[in-house]
């Protein structure tokens, strides 16, 4: 098989697949909260090499063994087979070992940097195979190094083709959708947050149809996606926010409402949408005491220190 390799100097550009959404507004930088993948680390190992020579055979008496070597075998970056057949695209392995393999553990092996066969499936944009491997019993709530599970990096990468599949999925569950819609990644967001970060606003519309909490707030700093929406100065987000019923009047952890970060933009749309709605006590900016405080801690040490003396 023709290997297809990514390192570091060349990687894929997974921003810009056809079932993607396209972007409104600038999204924010988040250098902690990076996709990367086996992708970016594949070695020249015989278990690359011979994936398209691969014949996987499980007779009755081999059912159910946990120690079949196709399930076992890993790569340095902690890849299975499953792993691999996803990142080079070999459909039919895939599709094979996840049809022997259902509600098997192997299907929620996570390699080095957490990520499971559903995970690079969102990653690699195959939502027929994500589809597989939720009816055959991988976790959606699995996260990765980054706290993401399948659902966040989906509502990040725009991709509306894998986000339908995975929402119909977790419909179908016992937890359904409430948990995994809510639950933040470890940068404090949650699908929706990432979805405004990102300037997907079908996606937004869609997450708050399915039940998101459209004033949830990031447990970084507490700033909700209309908080986001106005952060990245994107005028048909935050029209869109407030249509769906965001509160205009929410104060993040600093104590800012929405309107309050309009003040030293140019975007007099956004700031025209949000002034009236926003409640008259909180159209001027909260007092700073950061000066009060700065004198007080000035005092507290000179009254600490007053006592030294200095010798010749």
């Amino acid at each position: 098989m023709d290997v297809h390799r990514v390192s570091n100097h060349n990687q894929m550009d997974y921003n810009n697949f056809d079932g993607a959404e396209p972007k409104h507004g600038k999204a924010l930088h988040c250098p902690d909260e990076r996709l990367d993948s086996g992708l970016d680390s594949l070695k020249e190992d015989e278990l690359v090499r011979d994936l398209d020579d691969m014949t996987i055979v499980e007779t009755d008496e081999q059912l159910g063994h946990e120690t079949e070597p196709w399930r076992t075998a890993v790569t340095e970056d902690g890849d299975t087979l499953l792993h691999l057949a996803i990142i080079h695209e070999s459909t039919e392995h895939a599709f094979h070992m996840i049809k022997l393999s259902r509600c098997h553990p192997f299907l929620n092996v996570q390699n080095h940097q957490r990520q499971t066969a559903l995970h690079l499936a969102v990653i690699t944009e195959q939502p027929q195979l994500v589809d597989r491997l939720l009816k055959a019993g991988a976790d959606p709530l699995l996260a990765d190094d980054s706290g993401n599970s399948a659902l966040h990096i989906a509502c990040k990468r725009g991709s509306m083709a894998c986000f339908g599949v995975i929402t119909q999925n977790c419909q179908r569950r016992q937890h359904g959708l409430t948990s995994i819609l809510s639950h933040p990644n470890y940068n404090g967001h949650n699908c929706l947050h990432l979805a405004s970060i990102n300037g997907y606003i079908s996606l937004v519309e869609s997450l708050v149809q399915l039940g998101a909490d459209i004033n949830a707030q990031e447990q970084c700093s507490g700033r909700t996606a209309l908080h986001l929406a106005v952060d990245l100065q994107n005028a048909a987000l935050v029209r869109r926010l407030v249509e769906l019923g965001a509160d205009v009047n929410c104060l993040n952890y600093g104590g800012f409402a929405p309107y309050h970060l309009t003040y030293g933009r140019h975007n007099e749309e956004i700031r025209s949408q949000l002034f009236n709605r926003t409640a008259q006590e909180l159209r001027a900016l909260p007092e700073s005491e950061s000066d009060d405080s700065d004198m007080e801690d000035q005092a507290s040490e000179d009254e600490l220190y007053d006592d030294i003396k200095f010798g010749k």
